[in-house]
């Protein structure tokens, strides 16, 4: 093992507080005994600190991580590995930080789409246009077989889905926040899987990462927002367990519950760690990123 690849066992000790209930009033969550993140593992790449789903990087010719807000080249209130340029952040800032990725990633393009909370599918079986960063689909999730493309989802408490099929070789990546989750976009990714590139669901491989617990994921409105079906997902009065829906979504959809792994890290609990737009609107996006590398 690589210096540059050797993992930070304490990196992957933080608080978890998705079992210690609601916030409490005035922001503060109830206490919670530190424990290692279910799953992930924490990497260096250069200066680029990096998580990892071990059941994916167990996986032969994947690339995946999920990246922090370490190491990178934004000034406050973005500090400092912001990935978009929505925003009042710097964009040759921006596009240092991507760069940087890109490097600790490489071989193979970061490729984007334009998120719009809903439930469009981009499958990608054409070359992608030259250029830095590009920007393939207004789509909430991406799929793709062809090996050089990095699928890039950029969040700061939705969920980002990262999924492989190691016999089809298929890669997808979904941005779910509550209103994806409302509309199943996990679930109709897994059909586009199945329908465009003949995968079977009790192949795949998922992991949900860093985003919003159920400790912080308050909705008062959430008769008027929340659809009935999804109630039984409330955990106390206004909260509610979207880490649980996503991981029934992906079962419902045929994946096995043994093939599922969720980070269980809050965002909203870690905002220096993770940027988080409900612990401050003024935040940037951390990213997720899987593919294939380029032969």
């Amino acid at each position: 093992m690589s210096s540059c690849d050797r993992p930070l066992l304490g990196a992957i000790t933080i608080k978890d507080k998705a079992d210690d209930g609601p916030r409490a009033a005035g922001g503060r969550a109830a206490s919670g005994a530190p424990r290692r993140a279910a799953g992930l593992i924490s990497l260096q790449r250069g200066d680029l600190p990096l998580l990892v789903f071990a059941h994916l990087a167990a996986q032969e010719g994947l690339v995946h991580a999920l990246t922090t807000r370490e190491g990178g080249a934004s000034q406050p209130p973005h500090q400092s590995l912001n990935l978009a340029f929505a925003g009042d952040d710097q964009p040759e800032a921006v596009a240092e930080n991507r760069r940087r990725l890109q490097r600790a990633l490489s071989p193979g393009r970061l490729v984007f789409s334009r998120q719009v909370h809903g439930a469009d599918v981009a499958a990608i079986r054409m070359p992608v246009e030259a250029g830095d960063f590009p920007v393939v689909a207004t789509a909430d999730a991406m799929v793709t077989d062809r090996p050089g493309l990095l699928l890039t989802i950029l969040v700061a408490d939705c969920q980002a889905v990262l999924m492989f099929d190691p016999r089809r070789r298929v890669v997808a990546n979904v941005h779910s926040g509550w209103r994806g989750s409302i509309v199943n976009v996990i679930g109709a990714t897994v059909t586009v899987m199945r329908r465009a590139f003949g995968c079977h669901p009790a192949d795949i491989l998922a992991g949900v990462g860093p985003s919003l617990g159920p400790c912080c994921a308050e909705f008062r409105n959430y008769r008027r927002e929340i659809p009935r079906s999804l109630w039984p997902y409330r955990v106390a009065d206004h909260h509610f367990d979207f880490w649980k829906l996503s991981r029934d979504q992906l079962m419902a959809a045929g994946l096995g519950a043994d093939r599922i792994v969720s980070g269980r890290i809050c965002t909203r609990c870690h905002p220096e760690r993770f940027y988080s737009y409900r612990a401050g609107d003024k935040t940037g996006r951390f990213a997720a990123v899987i593919g294939m590398p380029a032969g």
